[in-house]
């Protein structure tokens, strides 16, 4: 098991003072991915994984360019580095996730998607 969770919700304990037992033990589609952590690459490399249902997913691993929309329009950038993340920890790694600073060719993009879901980094133009 890579990740569980589950909320406890309402009362822990019963009125009694007799703690509460769940109804149901975990389940496997409680059950999360291990995280991606696409980094900054010189190749692109993508890997397509079975999902719930049989459906597929394609992941992303490794970027080196991004589709950045630009007031002219979208353009597919190299990428150079990773300046800011959320987690400072994931900025020293070169990670890309959602809502990270991402250093360009042309400039400062900031990341607007999920690109270890989504297999590809989508980025908006910072002025």
């Amino acid at each position: 098991m890579y990740q569980y969770h589950e909320n406890r919700k309402g009362k822990v304990s019963r009125g009694t003072g007799a703690k509460k037992v769940p109804y149901r033990d975990k389940r496997k589609y409680h059950v999360g991915n291990a995280p991606t952590h696409t980094r900054v690459s010189e190749q692109t490399v993508t890997k397509v994984k079975r999902t719930r249902g049989g459906n597929t997913k394609v992941v992303l691993k490794r970027a080196s360019h991004a589709n950045v929309a630009t007031p002219q329009g979208v353009k597919k950038v190299k990428i150079v580095q990773v300046l800011e993340t959320p987690d400072p920890q994931l900025t020293r790694q070169n990670v890309i996730v959602k809502g990270a600073i991402i250093q360009t060719e042309i400039g400062k993009a900031k990341v607007t998607n999920r690109p270890g879901q989504e297999g590809v980094v989508n980025a908006v133009l910072i002025q």
